[in-house]
């Protein structure tokens, strides 16, 4: 959520500032603003407005060389321009960026207006700006112990960078809850809160973790703890580049992310199916063979998608290997006091590596001693460090708010984690192999659902309509009922529920007339005849039946059936996500919604 850029060098950097924004314009925002620093003189353009409009208003004939920049997503405050990021203190001095919240906002305000501030905005950060400038008119020794002092008076998540302007050598960065990450240049340094703004200029690169400060010169850096002391980060090289960010030809980014999956599936698998001993390869567990088979439980915990991925996970995990499942989300177990299996196995989901909600979770079950990996997409991410070990995701950079690749490749390494714990159970050689040419085989079963594309468009089209939708599973089929409700929800805001189907009739049913059509996950399994009355069911009621099926259903009980080719039934929840990932995106495309950036949402949610 939200988004920062920050930069010093000998470059103008107006234009490495805005470009950096439009990178970060998926993470979600409301409103944008940059801050420049030039012959003593601070310039700063803020407005509740997309950076396009930014960009005219900022305008091309600024010689600055240092500056920093913010889109916005409002938690304190309205999205209006006084609110908009930078912040600045009374004077005008300092300049602040700041991702996060500041838990102890308003206190921080009361006791800073009682000392004769005036605010000229209704948001936590401003507080910042104010304690800094008290700091320096108190005699701090630099802008780096100024901002040390005011954060240790901070309660709080923040990802932050403040300029001087009587100093404008120099930015000053800290992280705590948010992520941070520098981009070393030539002679150039760049700060930014996701890499994606920086591959452009560099792809060398330091992640700041928690608790941690820098201070960047045009040539330099230093990174130090809020107790300043030194810690001496080296950097590293990231392996993405301009070019994956590109739209190549799209028009927008899901649909470049939908057809992205058979390459980014391929990478998932690539080296980690053995054939010879019909089993999988996860290195990046670091668990021998003794050590997997001590697992006695396992737990996925994630939010959103990433949580409905561990549900396929937890059936998964379940069916081939035997062993106690289930997944839970990230934002409730974190509160609930749980108590931590010294036996079980913790699964943290999260494309970004950085949501919130989980990373906290797994920093609970680090204090308490719990065993947890992450399952991520991007290797530097805070929940990756706090792991230390896991499943690399190998999607790619995902854009666009609503997850499609990254959610594939979740359940298809989720597969491979459950035939790993299966083949050093009882899982037999058999179906290991069974399941090692599934698995195999999913790139070429993806492309052939993307081959139906015109006529899950043509579907979407017939139900545009639709002010509400029911989505409908059973067992393997709940969680990617879940999933195509939150889909369509998050892109197209029509009104979408998710029900077991063996539920349905508990209560839910009443709802069903000819205007609330329902989508049925029918696989070719041995609930098939169960999932065929359930149609029957919602059509005795009048009740439009839109059936996502691999199976040879009775003629005329779907109003519109979306087709998906054969493969093993554990397998068969991952490849009925992607005609519904279709299927959302093009009624969303019906209804002329902003597909890659819907209202009120975010791509990384590193806020509560």
């Amino acid at each position: 959520m939200c988004g920062i850029v920050g930069y010093i060098g000998h470059r103008e950097a107006a234009p490495i500032l805005l470009e950096g924004l439009q990178r970060l314009e998926y993470r979600g925002y409301d409103s944008a603003g940059v801050a420049l620093v030039h012959r003593g003189r601070l310039r700063v353009t803020k407005a509740a407005v997309r950076v396009a409009e930014l960009r005219a208003l900022v305008g091309e004939d600024s010689p600055a060389q240092v500056g920093i920049a913010h889109t916005r997503w409002a938690t304190h405050g309205e999205p209006t321009d006084v609110n908009a990021h930078p912040h600045l203190d009374a004077e005008g001095r300092i300049a602040v960026v700041h991702n996060g919240i500041i838990e102890n906002a308003e206190q921080l305000r009361a006791k800073l207006t009682a000392a004769g501030v005036e605010f000229a905005s209704d948001t936590d950060t401003e507080a910042l700006a104010h304690l800094i400038a008290a700091r320096l008119r108190d005699g701090a020794s630099s802008l780096e112990d100024a901002v040390r002092g005011a954060l240790l008076q901070v309660e709080g998540a923040y990802g932050i960078v403040v300029l001087d302007v009587r100093n404008p050598g120099e930015l000053v960065v800290a992280r705590n809850g948010s992520p941070i990450v520098l981009g070393i240049g030539d002679n150039s340094m760049f700060v930014a809160s996701d890499v994606a703004a920086l591959v452009r200029y560099t792809q060398r690169v330091v992640y700041l973790d928690d608790g941690e400060l820098a201070t960047l010169q045009a040539g330099d850096y230093r990174t130090s703890t809020l107790q300043a002391r030194r810690t001496d980060k080296t950097p590293t090289e990231v392996e993405l580049t301009d070019e994956d960010y590109q739209l190549d030809g799209f028009d927008n980014y899901m649909r470049k992310e939908i057809g992205e999956q058979p390459e980014a599936l391929r990478r998932a698998l690539r080296g980690r199916l053995d054939e010879r001993f019909s089993t999988a390869h996860l290195g990046g567990l670091r668990l021998d063979a003794r050590e997997l088979r001590s697992i006695r439980r396992v737990k996925f915990l994630g939010c959103g998608s990433a949580y409905y991925a561990g549900q396929i996970g937890a059936s998964l995990v379940e069916e081939l290997a035997r062993i106690p499942a289930d997944a839970e989300p990230a934002s409730e177990f974190r509160y609930r006091n749980p108590v931590v299996d010294p036996d079980a196995l913790y699964v943290a989901v999260s494309q970004s590596g950085e949501t919130a909600d989980t990373l906290a979770a797994v920093q609970e079950l680090t204090r308490k001693g719990g065993r947890v990996i992450g399952a991520v997409n991007a290797v530097g991410s805070a929940i990756a460090r706090e792991c230390g070990s896991g499943v690399f995701l190998h999607a790619g950079p995902e854009v666009s708010v609503a997850s499609t690749k990254a959610v594939t490749n979740m359940s298809t390494c989720f597969a491979m984690l459950g035939l790993l714990l299966g083949r050093v159970r009882d899982l037999s050689v058999a179906d290991g192999r069974r399941m090692v040419t599934a698995l195999d085989a999913l790139p070429g079963r993806i492309e052939e659902v993307l081959r139906e594309e015109k006529q899950i468009a043509e579907t979407a089209r017939q139900f545009a309509d639709a002010r509400h939708m029911f989505f409908v599973g059973r067992v393997r089929g709940w969680p990617v009922a879940r999933e195509g409700a939150q889909k369509l929800k998050e892109i197209s805001y029509v009104h979408a529920e998710a029900y077991q189907a063996g539920e349905l009739k508990h209560g839910p049913i009443a709802l069903i007339d000819a205007s609330m059509p329902s989508v049925v996950i029918v696989p070719d399994d041995e609930l098939l005849a169960k999932n065929i009355g359930t149609m029957e069911q919602i059509k005795a009621r009048g009740g439009p039946v839109i059936a996502v099926t691999n199976a040879t259903l009775p003629a005329g009980l779907a109003d519109a059936e979306l087709h998906v080719p054969t493969t093993e039934p554990e397998l068969d929840p991952i490849l009925f996500g992607i005609p519904l990932q279709l299927l959302a995106y093009h009624l969303a495309t019906a209804l002329e919604r902003d597909i890659d950036k819907p209202r009120n949402l975010a791509k990384s949610v590193t806020v509560e």
